[in-house]
């Protein structure tokens, strides 16, 4: 009978009401980033330069043309000194028929690599666009 009425008293305790737990507020949502906004830090980087090189052969070869030409823009601005990047990035935007774009870059792979063996091609590809617009002043 004690067993009986200590398992009693327990049960009894169990049900005892108590107040529920004060209602917790929902965590605060984090803000949302406006990534866009942001500004990208580039810093020296050679890997990553040859990666975007990569991919942006990659777009090239499936005939997107925007795709690679901001593939090889970004290895330009992880390694400024990469004269391949220039290279392709000319022949990107002269299939977008950017040709301001084109001459800047391949006037800037020139001013990196002004001896190699692509020179002269660069050279008869850059007297193939039209001449820059000057300004009306």
């Amino acid at each position: 009978m004690a067993r009986t009425a200590a398992a009693l008293i327990l049960a009894a305790s169990l049900w005892a009401v108590q107040p529920p737990p004060p209602p917790q507020p929902p965590p605060a949502e984090p803000e949302e980033e406006d990534v866009a906004a942001k500004e990208r830090i580039y810093e020296f980087n050679p890997i990553q330069a040859e990666n975007e090189v990569k991919i942006g052969r990659f777009y090239m070869r499936r005939g997107s043309w925007k795709a690679a030409a901001g593939r090889f823009e970004e290895a330009t601005k992880w390694n400024p000194g990469l004269a391949e990047a220039y290279f392709l990035l000319g022949q990107a935007r002269e299939k977008l028929k950017d040709a301001a774009a084109a001459r800047a870059a391949y006037e800037k792979y020139l001013e990196l690599e002004p001896g190699s063996r692509q020179a002269a091609e660069v050279r008869r590809r850059l007297a193939r666009l039209p001449a820059p617009k000057k300004d009306a002043r």
